[in-house]
């Protein structure tokens, strides 16, 4: 639901909305049907456009940019807190986009399995389906096009070689989400609590804040990773120790 707009916030027609955010009017109007964005706010007999309306509609183009389908952008905003204003969906926008995935890519399975230099069964999508390298088209992995997240596919393939079973990736899978969304929720916690602060007031907030975190992204990587091959190690010497004090 759109915010009340203040007594002070401008109000926009629909031509100055979309003129604004760069879309259409037959666009915008799918995606309020759709839920993406809130309906028009009304005064009399016309409707009226806020800054929360600019801010969600950013939000959906952004989305959309990077290849979110329109049901991962339905769930995705339904995320998003109801109370959630202006600013705090521009935060999210501008934490959201440097931690984007790359782009799918669109292919048949034919396609695929000539870039995969082998044929594929239904049980090897599945495990890459399972691993969020191979993403179905809205017919299923027997309609026409996939989403392939190329740059991870030789992975995906080594471990389809290896006779990775589907059921661990899928619970792998499970444990990726599960502790990235933790991971998430305190991270976009603390730049909202002690990063953005600094940088509200700004003429150019969203930049600076955007590049700050283009900058720490390579390094929360590198310990994210760090930490796991740490704790991986720590749990592997408790498994050696305890086999060998049962010998």
């Amino acid at each position: 639901m759109a915010q009340a707009p203040g007594p002070d916030e401008d109000l926009m027609t629909l031509d100055e909305l979309t003129t604004r955010v760069g879309t259409t009017v037959r666009t915008l109007r799918f995606w309020t049907s759709k839920g993406l964005v809130p309906p028009p706010i009304r005064h009399g007999r016309s409707g009226y456009y806020t800054a929360d309306h600019v801010a969600r509609l950013e939000l959906v183009q952004e989305l959309q940019a990077h290849g979110f389908t329109l049901a991962a952008i339905e769930g995705h905003l339904a995320q998003l807190p109801p109370d959630a204003t202006p600013e705090d969906i521009a935060l999210h926008r501008t934490l959201l986009a440097p931690w984007m995935p790359e782009s799918p890519v669109e292919m048949t399975r034919a396609e695929l399995e000539r870039r995969a230099s082998r044929p594929l069964d239904d049980d090897d999508l599945g495990t890459l389906v399972a691993l969020g390298i191979v993403h179905p088209g809205p017919d299923g992995l027997a309609g026409g096009q996939l989403r392939v997240a190329v740059s991870q596919l030789g992975v995906g393939l080594g471990l389809l070689e290896l006779g990775f079973p589907r059921e661990a990736a899928l619970a792998a899978g499970e444990v990726y989400a599960a502790h990235g969304r933790a991971i998430a929720e305190e991270l976009y916690a603390l730049f909202r609590d002690r990063v953005w602060p600094r940088y509200r007031g700004d003429a150019d907030a969203a930049d600076r804040l955007r590049e700050v975190v283009e900058r720490l992204k390579p390094l929360s990587v590198a310990s994210l990773v760090n930490a796991y091959e740490s704790a991986m190690e720590e749990k592997r010497r408790e498994a050696v120790d305890r086999r060998a004090a049962t010998r």
